[in-house]
């Protein structure tokens, strides 16, 4: 919130200007810290912001842009630069006014007497859970500028494995709509003129010429009812989707997958054995690791596996043991645990444990990529030679005819 002030500072001169605070306590808290005597203190009406909501409604915050921000935090911290100046001087420097409306409300949290884990803590979409557990862990051992080199390295892996199988993904999807595209346009335009061509000849048609030609009469005589078919499946699949039973249907589904799966499931394993190394490096306990590591896996299948784990440690069982229960967790990375908790080098083991399954994710999606192109070009070669033989060879047969 907004609030006009005047006030006079130490030397007795007049001060005028606007903060922003959550409310006018803190707003008259932060500017007595600056020395100065407060005589006014006004709430700004919400349409006075109007332009900067509206320069700030389509902004967001990328993950770039939170490593971006925790490297320069890292370096601020460590030539010992204030924390309120750092967010102020971060907040002025950064290109995206959304980031840096947020980073002044930290400031102002922060400027109110409010941890920085706290003011954080209020702007979730920029910062998780994780993030925030993470900076609390520093603010208790006084390692801040650590703890944000090692959020910084943690959000670039993160971003770096999840873009490239975003990216593996898009590619198949792009070809299969265009060949879907051109297999409806051939479909609905082509086909028939070439079907009236041969129906007006009078010869016997071949049966696989009848199969296309009638699949195209469906196609042109329903298009639209199709489409609001897809349409309608699309939405319906959407809205179930967001529901905890589609969610957790969706992400059993993306689990077996042929292949898919497989590389669906490393992303997973290679984000919990990363977010629990970072975590259990930086002191955090190993109950409120595997909370977190919950919040941020991604997988409701194993946010489940992680949320049963927390019980049976809590109840006394090593969390070797606790993930050894589940067919979802190799065994492989269980023996290993079991061996980090034995020689109390966990986070060391979990930090190899990552390395490997993102060496395997990465090799996973460059397999499938150099896999994916030859296969597409293929079955849009073989869709538009069927349908073309289809209509082309009778024809032909026509011409030689005549």
């Amino acid at each position: 919130m907004l609030f006009k002030y005047s006030a006079t500072d130490d030397k007795g001169a007049a001060r005028e200007g606007t903060i922003e605070a959550v409310n006018i306590d803190i707003a008259i808290t932060s500017l007595q810290r600056r020395g100065y005597m407060v005589t006014a203190v006004d709430p700004i009406a919400e349409h006075a912001k109007l332009f900067e909501k509206e320069f700030t409604l389509f902004e967001h915050i990328s993950n770039k842009e939170v490593v971006m921000f925790s490297r320069q935090i890292a370096t601020l911290f460590e030539a010992h630069v204030s924390a309120l100046r750092v967010f102020r001087l971060l907040a002025a420097e950064t290109d995206n006014a959304l980031m840096g409306k947020v980073l002044n409300e930290v400031a102002d949290d922060i400027q109110g007497g409010s941890q920085i884990s706290t003011a954080l803590s209020q702007h979730p979409e920029a910062f998780s859970s994780f993030y925030v557990s993470m900076v609390k862990a520093g603010e208790e051992s006084g390692k801040l500028d650590e703890i944000f080199s090692y959020l910084a390295e943690y959000l670039d892996r993160t971003y770096e494995v999840m873009s490239k199988a975003r990216n593996a993904l898009i590619y198949p999807a792009f070809v299969i709509a265009t060949f879907v595209g051109v297999m409806g346009l051939m479909m609905t335009l082509v086909i028939p003129r070439m079907s009236e061509i041969i129906i007006a000849s009078g010869q016997e048609v071949p049966i696989y010429t009848k199969i296309v030609m009638g699949l195209s009469n469906f196609l042109t005589q329903y298009f639209a009812l199709l489409i609001f078919f897809f349409a309608l499946s699309t939405v319906v699949l959407w809205r179930f989707a967001r529901t905890e039973v589609g969610a957790r249907t969706f992400d059993e589904l993306r689990l077996v997958i042929p292949y898919i799966g497989d590389l669906y499931k490393k992303l997973y394993l290679s984000r919990i054995a990363d977010s629990l190394a970072t975590m259990l490096a930086s002191g955090i306990s190993m109950l409120s690791a595997l909370e977190i590591a919950s919040d941020v896996v991604g997988s409701r299948v194993f946010k489940e596996i992680l949320v049963n784990a927390i019980a049976e440690v809590k109840g006394g069982k090593p969390v070797s043991d606790a993930f050894g229960e589940y067919p979802q967790i190799p065994g492989v990375m269980v023996q290993m645990m079991k061996v980090g908790e034995e020689s109390g080098s966990l986070a060391k083991i979990l930090e190899t444990l990552s390395k490997f399954y993102r060496r395997e994710v990465n090799g996973a999606v460059d397999t499938l990529v150099s896999l994916i192109e030859p296969v597409m070009i293929v079955m849009l070669g073989l869709g538009v030679g069927i349908l073309l033989a289809a209509v082309l060879i009778p024809i032909y047969n026509i011409s030689t005819s005549i």
